[in-house]
C-alpha cells in the first residue's frame, strides 16, 4: 500500500491540519503517561521546521454529557506539548466557530494551535464519532492540507480523520508511516522465523488475529487469561481462573487448525485471591487446586517461550502474559520484555494496548524496534482488516 507521505507535501506557509492521537491518561488535571505525545513529536517538529501553520486535532476519552467537558479538555495536553516543544501552543477551547477561525487566520509561519477535544462534538448527535459529513467538510475548510498521524484511531471512521481526508489533500505523518512499516510489514511480508506472542484476558478479543497469523507466523505463543480457555478446551483443570466457557469449542478448533503452531503454557503462578499481596505458588495444570486461579505464567513456560523465540527474525507481541499490574504476577510479562530485548538481529514489535504500557512501565521503551500507539488499530491490522483512517490517506502518485 503506497500512501502519500507528509514529505510529499509543500507545507511552507500553509495551514496544515494534523490529526494526532493525544488520548492520554489524565488524573487530577495531570498527564500520567505522555508516550503518545512523545511519539507525535517528530511529525510536529518537521512541520514546524518547514514553517507550516500547524493546527492539531485530537480526541480525549468519551464525552457523554456536558459535565464531562471539565475532565476531558485538551488544555493540559496543549500545555504538556508546549513543554516538549519549548514553544507556545495556542489552545482554543472550541471545536468550531468564529473564535477558532480568527485564531487560525491570525497564525504565522511556524506556529502551532490545538483545537479542543473533537469528541465535544459528540454531545450533539455523535457528529465526530459518527463521521458527520458537514463537520468533516467544515474542519477541512480550516486548512490547506491534512496530515494524519493518528494510527490509534485509524480503525475508526470519524469526522476528524476520514471526514477531513474526504475533503482535502491528505498524507501520512511519521508515526503513521512507522506503524505501516512495522506492523504492516509483519502482517504482509515478515522475515522468518516469525513468532507471535498473544496474551490478554479473552480468546474472543484475538480470534481474528489468531486465524490471520496462523497463515503467516511460524509459531504463536499463548499467555495471559486467554490461555486458560485454551487449556480447559483440551481437558485441563484451571481452578477458578478466568475462562470463556462459550469459546471452548472455538479454542479447540483453533488448536486443531494450528497443527502444532500454537504453543501453550506448561506451568502457572496461582493464588486464591485476586489481590496484589496474595499468597502464591507455582504449579502445573495437573496440580492446580479447585479454589486456585492463575495470574501469571510460570518459569518453565518462560523457558519454553525463550526456546521458541531463539533465532526469531520477526516478533509481534500483543497482550501481557499475566496480571502485570501486581508485581507478584508480573514476572512472565517482564521476562518476555527481557527475552525480546536480547534477541539478535530481530524486528520486535509491541502491538499497543496493555503490552505497550507494560513494556514502557518496566523500562523497555528503547529496547524494542517499535512500540505501537494503537491497541485497537493494531489488533485490526493484525487481523488483516481494512483501517478506514489509513484507507482515507491519498495514494502516492506513481
Amino acid at each position: 500500500m503506497k500512501k502519500k507521505m507528509m514529505e510529499d507535501l509543500d507545507v511552507r506557509g500553509k495551514k496544515v491540519l494534523c490529526r494526532v492521537d493525544f488520548n492520554v491518561p489524565i488524573q487530577d488535571g495531570k498527564i500520567t503517561d505522555d508516550n503518545r505525545i512523545i511519539q507525535a513529536l517528530p511529525t510536529i517538529r518537521y512541520l514546524l521546521e518547514q514553517n507550516a501553520r500547524l493546527i492539531l486535532f485530537s480526541h480525549l476519552g468519551r464525552v457523554k454529557k456536558e459535565a464531562d467537558k471539565k475532565e476531558l479538555t485538551l488544555k493540559p495536553v496543549a500545555e504538556k506539548l508546549a513543554e516538549h516543544l519549548k514553544k507556545d501552543v495556542t489552545f482554543v477551547p472550541k471545536t468550531r466557530g468564529e473564535e477558532l477561525e480568527n485564531k487560525i487566520n491570525a497564525m504565522k509561519d511556524g506556529e502551532v494551535l490545538m483545537v479542543e477535544n473533537t469528541r465535544f462534538e459528540d454531545l450533539d448527535g455523535k457528529k465526530e464519532s459518527g463521521n458527520d459529513p458537514e463537520l468533516g467538510k467544515y474542519w477541512a475548510g480550516l486548512g490547506d492540507m491534512f496530515v494524519n498521524d493518528a494510527f490509534g484511531t485509524a480503525h475508526r471512521s470519524h469526522a476528524s480523520n476520514v471526514g477531513i481526508a474526504k475533503n482535502i489533500e491528505t498524507a501520512a505523518g511519521y508515526l503513521m508511516e512507522r506503524e505501516l512499516r512495522y506492523i504492516g510489514g509483519a502482517v504482509d511480508n515478515p522475515t522468518h522465523p516469525f513468532i507471535a506472542i498473544l496474551g490478554g484476558a479473552k480468546v474472543s478479543d484475538k480470534i481474528g488475529v489468531i486465524e490471520n497469523l496462523l497463515k503467516k507466523a511460524d509459531k504463536i505463543l499463548i499467555g495471559g487469561g486467554m490461555a486458560y480457555t485454551f487449556m480447559k478446551s483440551i481437558g485441563y483443570a484451571i481452578g477458578t481462573s478466568i475462562v470463556e466457557d462459550d469459546k471452548l469449542d472455538l479454542a479447540k478448533s483453533l488448536l486443531d487448525k494450528a497443527e502444532g503452531k500454537i504453543v501453550l503454557p506448561v506451568d502457572l503462578v496461582v493464588t486464591k485471591e485476586f489481590k496484589a499481596d496474595a499468597d502464591s505458588r507455582v504449579t502445573t495444570y495437573e496440580n492446580i487446586e479447585d479454589d486456585e486461579m492463575g495470574l501469571d505464567v510460570g518459569p518453565k513456560t518462560i523457558d519454553l517461550f525463550e526456546k521458541e523465540l531463539k533465532g526469531a527474525k520477526t516478533v509481534v507481541w500483543n497482550g501481557p502474559l499475566g496480571v502485570f499490574e501486581f508485581e507478584r504476577f508480573a514476572k512472565g510479562t517482564e521476562s518476555i520484555c527481557e527475552i525480546l530485548a536480547n534477541l539478535d538481529e530481530a524486528t520486535t514489535i509491541v502491538g499497543g494496548g496493555d503490552s505497550a504500557a507494560a513494556a514502557i512501565q518496566m523500562g523497555f521503551r528503547e529496547e524494542f524496534t517499535h512500540i505501537s500507539t494503537g491497541g485497537g488499530a493494531s489488533l485490526q491490522y493484525l487481523q488483516g482488516n481494512v483501517l478506514p483512517g489509513l484507507e482515507a490517506i491519498d495514494d502516492k502518485e506513481v
